[in-house]
């Protein structure tokens, strides 16, 4: 008898925080932006607002529109699966909260009169901690190297030459989080 082929939740974290993502995204249309700008986005508010601290955090799930939340899930839902399933959940969590707090403190440090909102620092920070899948002690694979002159060199010299709503910083801040997560997840695990 032929088995049946069937649909699982392979790899839970990612599979939430996508839904999350599209969920966020679809709110944030039909109220016209309000959910998106209130909740999930970061910009420089008091610190005395609870809320602030919040937005640090919740800022990766707040999307522009379908064309930005699909490009940044692209990456997610190709590359994490495979990183959730080695270095597991709770690993994987940290460096998403990591990624989301970092990324929020710096641009509301350096860029307080701008919106921060989405989750390509995430999508980048598992670009970089991809290519150390396969790391060994003493040992820096060229994969990573390249993949990080690729994607954090082009981020580099779009925020240097290219004008646009992009956060290239936070796209090299999610891409050191990753790299530096991959190196260490790796080395703890030797």
């Amino acid at each position: 008898m032929k088995k049946r082929t069937r649909i699982t939740f392979n790899s839970p974290l990612v599979l939430w925080f996508a839904i999350a993502c599209i969920t966020v995204t679809l709110l944030g249309l039909l109220t016209g932006g309000s959910v998106t700008v209130h909740f999930f986005s970061t910009y420089a508010a008091s610190w005395t607002n609870p809320m602030t601290y919040l937005r640090l955090f919740t800022h990766v799930l707040g999307h522009s529109g379908f064309s930005h939340l699909m490009g940044n899930l692209a990456y997610i839902l190709l590359l994490g699966p495979a990183l959730e399933e080695k270095y597991g959940r709770r690993d994987l969590l940290l460096v998403i909260l990591m990624t989301a707090i970092v990324t929020g403190l710096v641009h509301n440090l350096l860029f307080p009169r701008t919106i921060l909102m989405g989750a390509s620092g995430i999508s980048f920070a598992f670009i970089l901690m991809t290519s150390f899948t396969e790391f060994r002690e003493g040992e820096i694979p060229l994969s990573f190297l390249l993949v990080a002159l690729i994607y954090l060199g082009q981020q580099v010299w779009d925020g240097i030459m290219v004008q646009d709503s992009i956060s290239n910083l936070s796209h090299i801040l999610g891409g050191l989080v990753g790299g530096g997560a991959g190196y260490i997840l790796n080395l703890n695990n030797r």
